[in-house]
């Protein structure tokens, strides 16, 4: 039987979870708790997790292997987990909706973001359920998005990564490397079987088969529609929190508003063909 506590932090998303050691490796029932934990609530909050890096990546592989993102940024010198080391993050492509990497044909099942170094004031995460903004949307809407496919390109979030010099690329050749890939708009979990609004500010260009006149009718609305406060949390981080997120029903918004360094530490776990 699994000693772990979960508690909901919102009825849409979030959970805090308490009664488990991350530095040690999980029982069996454990494991199965975090899975479901993280299927219903989306993302989870624990508290007082003095991790090392390899304790990070350690925990991530009894969850699945290790994706390695097609660019990363430039700090660290351990391709399993990324560096995350902002001062100034207006702009830089985390103070937009989105999930993370899926301009890969295959994009993260989930991340795990351990807080490092924090800022004075300021850096929260939150977090928004792609699931509730679904199904808050009116049947002829879901009737209309259903089966519907959308483009997902590396190039916007690759620029802004280069143009804030944390990543040290060539973006031609990572745009031949890594061509554009379509997903469903909405798609399906593999698990739980629920249906998540799959489109973001970040890497979808456009929705195949609609006009560019329809395109800017209806993905702009998909995508502000994510952004209303009734499917959010918002996580205010201190030192040695760990979030995980499903990133297959979970888009983030990393807020801009700290001028200290904030420091973190994020493994991502390899995914699975959209459907």
């Amino acid at each position: 039987m699994s000693s772990l506590h979960v508690q909901p932090v919102t009825a849409s998303i979030g959970a805090n979870v308490d009664g488990v050691d991350l530095r040690e490796p999980l029982s069996d029932a454990d494991r199965k708790a975090i899975l479901e934990a993280l299927f219903e609530h989306h993302v989870l909050f624990f508290r007082n997790q003095d991790i090392t890096p390899e304790q990070q990546v350690a925990f991530a592989k009894q969850f699945g292997p290790i994706s390695f993102p097609p660019f990363s940024p430039k700090y660290g010198d351990d391709p399993e987990y990324i560096v995350l080391d902002q001062t100034s993050p207006r702009g830089e492509g985390a103070d937009q909706w989105h999930s993370d990497n899926t301009f890969m044909a295959e994009p993260p099942m989930g991340s795990i973001l351990h807080a490092v170094k924090i800022p004075e004031v300021g850096g929260d995460t939150c977090f928004a359920s792609a699931v509730a903004a679904y199904e808050a949307l009116s049947p002829p809407i879901q009737r209309l998005i259903d089966g519907l496919t959308a483009v997902h390109d590396i190039t916007k979030p690759l620029r802004k990564g280069i143009e804030a010099g944390h990543a040290e690329v060539d973006l031609a050749e990572m745009q031949a490397k890594w061509p554009p890939v379509e997903h469903p708009v909405v798609r399906t979990h593999p698990v739980s079987g629920k249906k998540a609004l799959f489109v973001n500010r970040n890497s979808t260009t456009h929705i195949v088969g609609l006009s560019e006149a329809e395109n800017e009718a209806l993905l702009p609305m998909l995508m502000d529609h994510i952004r209303s406060p009734e499917f959010q949390c918002r996580f205010t981080w201190d030192t040695h929190s760990v979030a995980f997120w499903d990133n297959r029903t979970t888009q983030h918004f990393a807020v801009p508003d700290y001028r200290t360094r904030r420091i973190m530490n994020r493994v991502t776990i390899a995914g699975e063909k959209v459907v």
